[in-house]
């Protein structure tokens, strides 16, 4: 029985998220799920996108987090629409909470709409939400085993960024080890290492992101 109930949450939830995506479609708008830990770098990488694209194309953000509205405050001195979700101790956003987020945004003014989850490496990856992309940030300083931790993950997402390659000569980390568990979990995502700090890898990013709009890097 708690087996059928659970279905029909998830049966439920992926009925909104595929409205969502219809209503994004309808109105031009490309959406990237952000996903991580805390403290990986969602917000720092979300914060580099903004200030490096901005004026070249129109940029909306959906903030998820459990309580606060720190990040989303911070996105919103850079000048662009930003909708709050607090999720009140959910590990992760879902179809509904999009849902709403986006009855609260001006759509036909936004190209690209950045969404990031809550911090949490299990329940974002297993409830849609309606997004083009899912994205991954890891970062160096949690370790290069994640993705023998946490495959599904790793399985879900069409993009890795590895942040905080700059911390790399001082981490035990191994690029290589890492790289060839995200492949054996996943041989089409694309890894790309990147530090919000120094700003290595972030142009790569942005090349990716616009190839996946059907835009011109």
């Amino acid at each position: 029985m708690e087996i059928k109930v659970l279905k029909n949450i998830l049966s439920a939830n992926d009925e909104i998220a595929e409205r969502n995506r219809a209503l994004l479609d309808k109105n031009n708008v490309f959406a990237v799920n952000i996903m991580a830990s805390p403290g990986a770098g969602k917000t720092s990488l979300i914060l580099e996108t903004i200030r490096r694209l901005k004026d070249k194309i129109r940029i909306g953000v959906i903030e998820g987090d459990i309580t606060s509205s720190v990040d989303a405050e911070k996105v919103g001195k850079e000048g662009v629409p930003v909708v709050q979700i607090n999720t009140g101790g959910g590990c992760h956003l879902d179809a509904n909470m999009i849902q709403n987020a986006l009855g609260n945004m001006t759509l036909e003014d936004i190209d690209l709409l950045l969404i990031e989850n809550v911090g949490n490496l299990v329940c974002p990856a297993e409830f849609a939400i309606g997004d083009h992309k899912k994205v991954l940030v890891s970062s160096t300083p949690e370790g290069h085993d994640k993705p023998f931790k946490y495959p599904l993950m790793f399985h879900t997402v069409d993009a890795v960024l590895l942040n905080k390659i700059d911390l790399k000569p001082y981490l035990d980390f191994d690029l290589e080890i890492f790289s060839q568990a995200v492949k054996g979990i996943n041989e089409k995502v694309e890894v790309i290492p990147i530090s919000c700090t120094s700003g290595q890898g972030i142009e790569r990013w942005l090349s990716w992101l616009l190839i996946q709009m059907g835009r011109k890097p």
